[in-house]
């Protein structure tokens, strides 16, 4: 069991990682921490991806010549490019994602003073029943 692990030690790296940050999102009360969280998750799988996407032996897609001069074009001789463009697409999403997340949590400290979520749902909460009750005595003060 021990030798597939570590046969396997990216992946089993990339599931200890996306542990972490489930653990990170679930547990912590402060949103940097959360979306920090959601960052070691999003490298988990961008690890899984480019350690699935390498196989040792194989050269980068880019045709090569053998001994003869003529082109290799075995698809066993090159690695699939597709994992490494789906690392780099989800790095440049989840640079955007965070950077959205950042500004919302800004905002968020801006207005209710904390980065606690539970605090600031409470304080959300309060001034939705002062709302209500404005707008409730208003269409009273209409209604007379």
């Amino acid at each position: 069991m021990f030798t597939k692990l570590l046969l396997n030690h990216y992946e089993a790296a990339a599931v200890i990682l996306s542990g972490i940050g489930l653990a990170n999102l679930l547990l912590q009360k402060n949103m940097i921490k959360k979306i920090i969280g959601l960052n070691i998750m999003d490298t988990a799988a961008y690890l899984f991806l480019a350690a699935k996407g390498w196989v040792a032996g194989r050269e980068a897609p880019i045709l090569l010549q053998d001994i003869n001069g003529e082109w290799i074009t075995r698809v066993d001789t090159y690695v699939n490019p597709v994992p490494a463009g789906l690392v780099l697409t989800g790095i440049v999403v989840s640079v955007s994602v965070t950077a959205v997340a950042l500004s919302l949590t800004l905002k968020l400290y801006e207005k209710y003073g904390t980065l606690n979520i539970d605090e600031a749902l409470l304080a959300m909460t309060e001034e939705q029943k002062i709302h209500e009750a404005i707008s409730e005595h208003a269409n009273e003060e209409i209604a007379i």
